[in-house]
Order: structure tokens, then C-alpha cells, then sequence
């Protein structure tokens, strides 16, 4: 495995060699070529006064502070007043027992995108200004226009996903995702279903833009990994369109 990037463009282009990178043409983050897929990375996509702003909409609570809580001590997330977000803790049943996600979510989109993942039927909450306004972001740099997003709240470094496909049938053939990051960096993975040792490393900062289309889904997984040292929160909104 190595890591594709650093913060420093510069040195992100010495993995040219291995796979073929391009300069977008906003000049806004790189275009890579990878088997079965591209990805498009832009480190730093959404400057620091916007990706500031974002994390306090997100979280935005009359009861909590944001960045002084210790939100795994915090029981019941969906009983909090929150102001623009209805964030919620799903729960999944494995060997006969329901465990809650290590991770707290939410589902946005039109109102007929349903969407199921895990066993777990999400309705869409409405458009929120605040995600109108990323969306018509993304649609400038990528074409795309989306009709759902599902964010995950990672309140610290315990929190994770593990490795899995964005393949659902109503995600459509090739799906084009769009991962925009916010509050800590953490670890993105990517490996090979065919070769789990051949994996890439992307560091997803503060504002952070990836998005991965081809046939991305149908030959590599990803996930991110348990973190012990971070200790704030990362919020993670995966833009997609949801076909009926």
C-alpha cells in the first residue's frame, strides 16, 4: 500500500508514475487514473472559513457544545433538538443480535430516493440549504447531478466503517460518489476485490473533494479505519444519485 497524497501537490505528483494523474481543468484537485476506475482528489476543495462554517451548521444544538462534548458518553443522538441536521444511529442485526453503527448518519435527498444499505431502509429528510448549496458546488466541478446524500458523523478516531462497495442496484451501473469532508483528517482506503494487497491511501482533510467513478464499486472496496489518536469529530456527506 502507499499514500496516493499528501497535502502537498507537489509530492502527490510523484505517483504519476504509478498512476496516471492529470491537473483538472478547474485546477482545483487532480484527476487519477486507476484499473477499473478514476478519482478525482482535491484536498483542500472548500477553503477553511467555508469548511468552519459547515462543521457548526452541522452540529448545530442548543443543548451541546460541539467541540468540548464527548459525544460517545451522549446515549440517545436522535433525542437532541438538533437545528439542521436529524442525525440518528442506525442499528444492524448480526447473529441474532442489533448493534448500533459506530458512526451516527443521516439520509438528504428528493423526496422518492429511498435508499438501502446493510438492511437499513433510509427515507430521505428535505434539502437543506446549506446541502443545496454543496450540491451545486459539486455539479460545476463534476457534472453530476445528485439527488441524495448520506453524511456520517465519525465523532472520533473509535468511530469507522469497514470495507464495502457503494454497488446497491438503485445506485445504477457505475455510480459516480462524491465524498466531501469536514473537521478532522482521517485515513481513506482503497483495495482490490480481486487483490486485497494492492491498496491505495487518500488523507481526507478539512474540506476535502473525492470522487470516484468508472467501475470503481465493482472492483475495489474502501473504508476507514479506527483512528485511537484523533479525538474530534469528521462528518462525511457521500453525494450519488438514487435511480427509481
Amino acid at each position: 500500500m502507499f499514500d496516493l497524497f499528501s497535502q502537498d501537490t507537489e509530492q502527490a505528483a510523484l505517483f504519476a508514475d504509478t498512476y496516471p494523474m492529470q491537473l483538472h481543468p478547474s485546477g482545483k484537485g487532480h484527476v487519477i487514473t486507476i484499473p477499473d476506475g478514476e478519482l478525482f482528489y482535491a484536498p483542500h476543495f472548500f477553503d477553511q472559513r467555508i469548511s468552519d462554517r459547515a462543521m457548526q451548521v452541522l452540529l448545530a444544538n442548543p443543548q451541546y457544545d460541539p467541540k468540548s462534548t464527548h459525544w460517545h458518553d451522549v446515549t440517545d443522538i436522535s433525542n437532541i433538538a438538533w437545528e439542521n441536521v436529524a442525525w440518528q444511529q442506525d442499528i444492524i442485526k448480526m447473529y441474532g443480535k442489533e448493534i448500533p453503527l459506530p458512526r451516527v448518519s443521516a439520509w438528504y435527498g428528493d423526496s422518492d430516493r429511498a435508499y438501502t444499505y446493510s438492511g437499513i431502509r433510509l427515507q430521505p429528510k428535505s434539502w437543506t440549504p446549506m446541502l443545496t448549496w454543496i450540491r451545486q458546488e459539486l455539479l460545476k466541478i463534476s457534472g453530476q447531478e445528485f439527488n441524495s446524500v448520506l453524511l456520517n458523523w465519525y465523532r472520533s478516531g473509535e468511530d469507522h466503517i469497514s470495507w464495502h462497495t457503494d454497488a446497491e442496484p438503485e445506485l445504477g451501473k457505475n455510480p459516480i460518489i462524491a465524498s466531501v469532508n469536514f473537521g478532522e483528517s482521517r485515513r481513506f482506503l482503497l483495495r482490490r476485490t480481486d487483490d486485497p494487497k494492492t491498496k491505495i491511501e487518500i488523507p481526507l482533510h478539512h474540506g476535502s473533494l473525492l470522487i470516484m467513478s468508472g467501475a470503481l464499486q465493482h472492483h475495489w472496496q474502501h473504508s476507514v479505519p479506527k483512528q485511537a489518536k484523533v479525538m474530534g469529530s469528521r462528518i462525511n456527506m457521500t453525494f450519488r444519485r438514487i435511480h427509481t
